[in-house]
């Protein structure tokens, strides 16, 4: 899937799964599997930064075009 513009993308090693990411996304771009976080809806990313700024672990950036 072809995504033109930036999307957070989680370092699985880094997530701690404490779902910081998921309560802040506006977009409800996060889901929690597995205890670890996922982006499951790259696409409605908003680009605003809120899962990067809240993760305790930077375990989150944005990434793409």
């Amino acid at each position: 899937m072809a995504i033109d513009h930036k999307y957070p993308e989680v370092n699985k090693e880094k997530c701690i799964g404490c779902g910081a990411c998921v309560s802040v996304c506006p977009a409800n771009v996060f889901e929690m599997k597995d205890g670890k976080s996922v982006v499951m809806r790259p696409e409605d990313c908003m680009e605003c930064g809120a899962c990067v700024a809240n993760c305790p672990q930077e375990a989150i950036k944005l990434v793409g075009e």
